[in-house]
């Protein structure tokens, strides 16, 4: 398992346990993910995660403070840590995450080897990071952002079932597919095949243009204290709240 750690220092003194939420980001790397793709997810996360709307959300939970690590997949067995387990209690914590995300996240120039879709492995993956965080927050969260579907490793449904059964959510955003022929409901496939847990939502997109907004928006739900029942599980549930 190739396991690049950027050398990010906590920024928190905040005891781990000291959180109500914490949040794995696993952002899909794999050989579809363009340049301009990987702007738009490094970018988007970065921005949304410094925002004052989840900067807002936080300062609104019990504790004041949220646990997240970033890191990137594609392969089975392939992966990169961007940000280690990280507290964030306000702007000056944020802001030393997002700019490792600015500056360490994936470029998008191409991947050599090992480069298809393994959503099963990534949510694999943030199992076992979950289940290594030292502390008990209330809510653990996978955060799966990818632009195709599961196509290499384990089934999806094997993987899904295992997370859910530990306690966590996973929760999804759909990059829309550039790649030329490819149509496919990204934001239904997470609905009916990736997406479990406690409050679980999928955030559909018709344009990466509206990448940045959602995610900034699926995280401040992620981490506020109540969330509305009649809309978990839907995959149109990114679109009213965009509207």
């Amino acid at each position: 398992m190739l396991i690049l750690a950027a050398l990010v220092c906590c920024p928190s003194q905040a005891r781990a346990d000291e959180v109500d939420t914490a949040i794995v980001f696993a952002v899909d790397v794999s050989g579809s993910v363009d340049p301009a793709t990987a702007y738009l997810q490094r970018e988007g996360h970065a921005a949304a995660l410094s925002s004052q709307a989840v900067l807002s959300a936080i300062a609104r939970t019990l504790t004041g403070c949220i646990a997240v690590t970033y890191v990137e997949w594609s392969s089975y067995g392939q992966m990169r840590t961007v940000v280690p387990w990280t507290n964030i209690c306000g702007a000056e914590d944020a802001n030393i995450v997002a700019s490792a995300i600015r500056n360490e996240g994936d470029k998008g120039l191409g991947c050599e080897s090992m480069c298809r879709t393994s959503i099963s492995f990534a949510i694999d993956l943030s199992i076992r990071l979950l289940n290594t965080y030292n502390g008990n927050p209330a809510n653990k969260i996978i955060d799966i952002s990818a632009n195709g579907t599961n196509n290499d490793g384990l089934p999806v449904a094997d993987s899904r079932s295992r997370a859910i059964k530990a306690g966590f959510t996973i929760n999804a955003i759909a990059v829309p597919e550039s790649m030329p022929g490819v149509r496919i409901d990204l934001a239904q496939y997470f609905a009916d095949n990736v997406i479990g847990g406690p409050n679980s939502f999928v955030m559909p997109l018709s344009t990466t243009s509206l990448y940045a907004s959602a995610l900034r928006l699926k995280i401040v739900r992620e981490i506020s204290e109540t969330t509305p029942n009649h809309e978990v599980g839907s995959a149109s549930t990114g679109a009213s709240l965009l509207e």
